[in-house]
């Protein structure tokens, strides 16, 4: 395969998939794993890409993806996060759900649950969950985004006045130093009041989190209870669990 066109498989295939793995790229493109760490740097030196170790990502940092993109990005992969964190939750449970395609798939896999109690600032979310009659859900109020998100200082403290079992978070990037960070100071400040909120924090997040650069830092993965995600984390990553007591859950 000529260069010029392994070049643009690789660029159209980081725009589908957000991030994608050296040895994917080696399999996909049947080439040596030396021949694509030299097409990535050749990407990467043009601004195409975002090198990244083990991969390559959107050269994007500065703004989140569209969320028609987000909700197709490692779709599968969400669904099997979203199973393993409906495990976590007992029937009769309290919870919030944060904005994000990824707790969108946790709402779809909270519906066969019993007697939920919800809060939420996520229209998507609340309009999957009300399928099922059992639940009670309460909508936050404030500010709605396109995406379905709703955000603001009426929405934190809107959140500040409950305390309940469970914060199902997502995030737009995990910095290797457990820097949570997103892209929106606003979401942040709601995301923030849910972990305050929460018993146990379950932050759910594929593993392109783990290659993507936002601005605004939220916390640290320390302070969440519950990692879920669908491959194991960069080794950075794994050592700053071990310190801490956050549970790492694999998801596949």
């Amino acid at each position: 395969m000529k260069q010029s066109i392994r070049h643009q498989k690789i660029v159209e295939l980081v725009i589908q998939q957000g991030y994608i793995s050296t040895e994917e790229l080696v399999t996909l493109l049947d080439v040596s794993p030396q021949t694509i760490r030299r097409d990535l740097n050749e990407l990467a030196e043009n601004n195409l890409i975002r090198r990244h170790h083990g991969g390559a990502a959107s050269p994007s940092s500065a703004e989140n993806s569209d969320y028609f993109e987000r909700k197709n990005f490692f779709s599968t992969e969400k669904n099997h996060i979203a199973q393993v964190a409906a495990r976590l939750i007992p029937n009769g449970a309290s919870l919030f759900i944060d904005i994000g395609t990824t707790p969108e798939a946790v709402s779809s896999a909270l519906l066969d649950h019993k007697n939920l109690r919800i809060v939420t600032n996520n229209l998507n979310a609340a309009h999957i969950l009300m399928q099922n009659e059992s639940f009670q859900i309460t909508m936050a109020g404030g500010s709605l985004r396109k995406d379905g998100g709703i955000i603001g200082e009426a929405t934190v403290n809107f959140i500040s006045q409950f305390r309940l079992d469970y914060g199902i978070l997502g995030i737009s990037s995990i910095d290797l130093d457990g820097s949570l960070l997103d892209y929106d100071y606003h979401e942040v400040q709601v995301k923030r009041a849910i972990i305050e909120s929460s018993r146990e924090t379950i932050l759910v997040t594929d593993h392109s989190k783990f290659s993507r650069q936002a601005i605004v830092k939220l916390a640290s993965i320390k302070d969440v209870d519950y990692l879920l995600t669908d491959q194991e984390p960069p080794k950075e990553i794994l050592e700053l669990l071990k310190e801490s007591s956050v549970e790492l859950k694999i998801c596949k």
